[in-house]
C-alpha cells in the first residue's frame, strides 16, 4: 500500500511538470521506454536496484544508459532523483499510475470490463459508447473473463463499480430470502 502511494506522488509530480511544459505524452514514451529496457534486460535492473552493490556505481550505471538513451532532461532528472532518493525499484508502478494520469490529461478513462464469456466486438463497441457517454470521456476497455460470474457483466471505472453479474443477482436474491423479503 505504501509503494502505491509513493509512485503515485512521483507520477503526479511528473505529470504536472508534463502539463506545465505540453511534454506530458513524450515523458509517457520516455518512461514506457524505460521500463521496457528494465523489462528486457534484468542485468540491467540487478545492477541499478540490487542494493548489494556500490550505490554510486549503482548510479553511474544509471546514469550511463539514460544519457545513451537521449532522454528529456526532465526524464533524466525524474530517473536520477528516483535513484537518489531510493524509489528506484518504484519505477514501473510510477510508470503505470503516469499512463493513466496522462490518459485522464487527454480526456480518456480506463475501464475493466469482466465477463462470463466472450463477447462480440458489436457488444463491445456498444458497452463502449454507453460508457463514454456516462462519463462524459473517451473509454479504453481492459477485458478479463472470469466463469464464477455465471453470466452479465462487471465494470470498474476507478473506484465505480457497475456489477450486472447474475452471481451478484443471485446472492442479492438469497439475501433477501433470508430476511423474509419477497422477492
Amino acid at each position: 500500500m505504501r509503494s502505491s502511494a509513493i509512485a503515485r506522488r512521483y507520477a503526479k509530480a511528473l505529470i504536472l511538470i508534463g502539463k506545465e511544459d505540453g511534454q506530458a505524452e513524450s515523458y509517457r514514451e520516455e518512461l514506457d521506454t524505460i521500463v521496457g529496457l528494465l523489462d528486457k534486460e534484468q542485468i540491467f535492473e540487478q545492477a541499478v536496484c540490487n542494493p548489494l552493490y556500490n550505490a554510486a556505481s549503482r548510479r553511474n550505471v544509471l546514469s550511463s544508459v539514460v544519457d545513451k538513451m537521449e532522454l528529456s532532461k526532465v526524464i533524466k532528472s525524474f530517473v536520477l532523483l528516483l535513484f537518489d532518493k531510493k524509489r528506484i525499484n518504484f519505477l514501473r508502478d510510477v510508470s503505470s499510475y503516469y499512463n493513466v494520469l496522462a490518459d485522464e490529461l487527454k480526456g480518456i478513462v480506463r475501464a475493466d470490463l469482466t465477463t462470463a464469456t466472450e463477447l462480440t466486438e458489436d457488444t463491445l463497441v456498444e458497452i463502449r459508447n454507453s460508457l463514454s457517454k456516462m462519463t462524459g470521456k473517451e473509454v479504453l476497455l481492459e477485458m478479463k473473463q472470469d466463469a464464477s460470474l455465471i453470466g452479465g457483466i462487471v465494470t470498474k471505472i476507478g473506484d465505480l463499480v457497475l456489477d450486472g453479474s447474475i452471481k451478484t443477482q443471485l446472492q442479492n436474491m438469497r439475501e433477501s430470502l433470508k430476511r423474509g423479503e419477497s422477492v
